[in-house]
């Protein structure tokens, strides 16, 4: 019998449409954990487009891979322009009815 191969799962390969990509960040925007967020906004940048990304953005795709890691902590500016160039933004609704 041969040796089955196995890779590690990515996310981005799953991401093929912007409904979901919205639908995967908001899910990880509910959890509530900036690593988890950073790094969704990783997985939705790599399924774009990483040069792209860096383009739009004007920052280094070496210091976007960094920050969207989930290791990294990017700053506030720099999550808030990234969100703008794949297109998404942030919104605000009570927790509390």
């Amino acid at each position: 019998m041969g040796k089955i191969k196995l890779r590690p799962w990515d996310s981005a390969e799953h991401l093929k449409t912007d409904e979901d990509m919205g639908r995967y960040l908001e899910a990880c925007l509910e959890e509530g954990d900036p690593a988890l967020i950073a790094h969704a906004l990783g997985v939705i940048a790599r399924a774009r487009g990483m040069t792209q990304l860096a383009r739009d953005t004007g920052l280094s795709r070496e210091s976007l891979y960094t920050a969207l890691s989930g290791e990294g902590n990017p700053e506030f500016a720099t999550v808030m322009k990234v969100l703008k160039a794949l297109g998404f933004r942030l919104h605000a609704e009570p927790t509390h009815g």
